[in-house]
C-alpha cells in the first residue's frame, strides 16, 4: 500500500471508530451474521431483532448508520426509513431486501435511502455499500466544517468592526444578502470591498455553489471577454484550447467583478446583454450558454461622473446598481481601528509562530491619529511589518513602518482633537474627559483604556465607580 493509500486507510478507520451503527432485522441469526461481519473490520454495532426495537433506538440514541430489513413484522423497513429521516436526518440508511421486494427497496431510496443490500448478502458486499455510506457521512461533515469556517471568514460575524458607521453598512447587507438583486459596492481601495462581497455570498441562498472574483482592472483589455465569458479552440492567437469563463464557471452562485470601472466599453455592451439574457457566448463561438449568477461588482470610481463623461454606459450602470453599498473608509470610523488592530495582531502572531506582543499606548494613540490613506489593507499590512520586527513582545514606537514611524507626538495629540473648552476646567473634569474618551477609543475595553492612560485598572475602575455614584446622586435630587 503507497502512504497516501496507508493515509487515506488511517482516516477511515479514525472516522469508522467514531461513528455507531443499527442493524435491524426480525431474523436473529441474519442480524447477527451482519453485525459480526461489520465488526470485524472495525464498526461500532447493536442490534434490533424487531421492528418496534429498532424505532426505541432510534428515537432514543444517536446512529450514524442504520441497515435494516424491508419485511418485518408490525413495523417495517420503510417506517423505519420513515422514523430515522425524522429523528436522526443525518443518518445513512440502508434497505436490506429480497429479490421480490427490489422495486420497493427502490421507491425507499426515492424517499431517502442511502443504497439496498439484495439477499443473499456476502460480508464483502455489506462492508463495501457500508464504507460508501461512511464516505457520504465523510463527506458531508467536510462540507459542513468548510461552510462553518467560510461563515466564520466571510460571514457579518468575520467582518471586524465597532463603529456606528460600519453597523450601518452590515444592517445594510443583512437585507440584502438574502435576496438576489444585483449589488454595487463602492469605496476607496483597500477598505475590503471584497471582503463585503464574500459575506454577501456567504449569507446568500447561494452559499452552497461557489464565488468566483475577477478583478477586470487587471487583465489585459484584449483578454477581459475570454476571461468572462470565455472563448473555443483557435478564435485567437493564443486559444490553444477550450476555455470556460468566469460566468460560465460560477454558473448557480455569485460573481464578483472588482474594478468595474476599468471595464472596456466594447465589454460593457456585452456584459449588459448577459445581464438582461442571462446568456453567455463564448468568444469564437456562435452557441449561447445559460447562466443562472448573482452579479456583484464593486469600483473606486465614480460612475455616475463616468456615465456624465461618456465613459461608462448609462444602461450598464443601472443594472449594475439595483442596490448599492458603500463602505466608508476608515478615517472615517476610527472607532475601528483598535478593534482591527488586535485581529490582526492575533492573525499575525499565529502566522508567524511569535508568542505574544501588545501594542504600546504610544503606538495605539498613533494608529489612532494616522489618515490611513490605503485603508484596512494599510492597517493590516502596518501590523504585519510590526510583529515581524518585532523582538520584545511589546509592539513599540521601534517597530513601526517609516510612514508612522516619523509622525511627531504633538501632531498626534493635535490630530486625536484637543477640547479647548476643558482650559480652567478642575483636574477631576479633564480626568474624567480623558477617560471617558478614551474608553471611547478602545470601543469600551477597559483595560485598554488602562493601558493607554498608564494607571491601573483598578484605579479606572474606581474612577468610573466614582462617576457613576454621582450621577445616581444627582439624579435622586431632582
Amino acid at each position: 500500500m503507497n502512504e497516501s493509500a496507508a493515509t487515506s486507510q488511517e482516516e477511515f478507520s479514525d472516522l469508522i471508530d467514531n461513528l455507531s451503527v443499527l442493524v435491524v432485522d426480525n431474523d436473529r441469526a441474519h442480524a447477527r451474521a451482519m453485525t459480526e461481519s461489520l465488526e470485524k473490520v472495525g464498526y461500532r454495532c447493536q442490534v434490533a431483532v424487531s421492528g418496534p426495537e429498532g424505532s426505541k433506538l432510534i428515537e432514543s440514541e444517536h446512529f450514524d448508520i442504520v441497515i435494516t430489513d424491508m419485511v418485518m413484522n408490525d413495523i417495517d423497513g420503510m417506517e423505519i426509513l420513515r422514523l430515522t429521516r425524522q429523528r436522526l436526518p443525518d443518518c445513512e440508511v440502508v434497505m436490506v431486501t429480497g429479490h421480490a421486494t427490489v422495486p420497493t427497496a427502490v421507491e425507499a431510496m426515492q424517499h431517502g435511502a442511502f443504497n439496498f443490500l439484495e439477499k443473499p448478502i456476502t460480508p464483502n458486499r455489506l462492508r463495501a455499500i457500508t464504507a460508501k455510506a461512511v464516505e457520504a457521512i465523510s463527506l458531508r461533515r467536510k462540507n459542513t466544517e468548510l461552510h462553518q469556517r467560510l461563515d466564520e471568514k466571510f460571514g457579518f460575524e468575520g467582518i471586524v468592526f465597532a463603529s456606528a458607521e460600519m453597523q450601518a453598512v452590515i444592517d445594510r447587507l443583512k437585507r440584502i444578502a438574502p435576496t438576489d438583486a444585483t449589488v454595487l459596492i463602492t469605496g476607496e481601495n483597500g477598505t475590503g470591498k471584497e471582503l463585503v462581497a464574500q459575506a454577501i455570498h456567504q449569507n446568500s441562498p447561494r452559499k452552497a455553489k461557489r464565488i468566483v472574483a475577477l478583478n477586470t482592472g487587471a487583465i489585459a483589455e484584449n483578454l477581459v471577454e475570454s476571461e468572462l465569458f470565455g472563448h473555443v479552440k483557435g478564435s485567437f492567437t493564443d486559444a490553444i484550447g477550450d476555455r470556460v469563463g468566469a460566468f460560465e464557471y460560477a454558473n448557480g452562485g455569485s460573481l464578483f467583478l472588482d474594478e468595474v470601472g476599468d471595464m472596456p466599453m466594447s465589454t460593457q455592451i456585452k456584459l449588459l446583454r448577459v445581464l438582461e439574457e442571462h446568456r453567455i457566448t463564448r468568444v469564437g463561438d456562435n452557441k449561447p450558454i445559460k447562466v443562472n449568477v448573482r452579479l456583484v461588482s464593486a469600483t473606486n470610481r465614480p460612475l455616475d461622473e463616468m456615465v456624465n463623461a461618456g465613459t461608462f454606459r448609462s444602461d450598464l450602470y443601472f443594472r449594475l446598481k439595483v442596490v448599492t453599498v458603500r463602505i466608508p473608509p476608515l478615517r472615517e470610523r476610527r472607532d475601528d481601528i483598535i478593534p482591527l488592530m488586535d485581529h490582526f495582531r492575533k492573525q499575525f502572531l499565529k502566522r508567524h509562530g511569535k508568542p505574544s506582543a501588545a501594542f504600546s499606548p504610544a503606538v495605539t494613540k498613533r494608529f489612532f491619529a494616522y489618515d490611513w490613506p490605503g485603508n484596512v489593507r494599510e492597517l493590516r499590512n502596518f501590523v504585519d511589518t510590526m510583529v515581524v520586527l518585532d523582538t520584545d513582545e511589546v509592539l513599540d514606537i521601534d517597530d513601526l513602518p517609516p510612514e508612522l514611524a516619523d509622525v511627531d507626538d504633538t501632531t498626534v495629540a493635535g490630530q486625536l482633537g484637543g477640547d479647548m473648552s476643558l482650559l480652567g476646567k478642575p483636574l477631576a473634569e479633564i480626568e474624567r474627559w480623558a477617560i471617558e474618551e478614551t474608553l471611547k477609543l478602545t470601543g469600551g475595553n477597559r483595560e485598554e483604556a488602562a493601558r493607554i492612560l498608564e494607571i491601573g485598572a483598578r484605579t479606572l475602575y474606581r474612577r468610573l465607580d466614582q462617576y457613576r455614584g454621582k450621577e445616581e446622586n444627582a439624579s435622586e435630587s431632582e
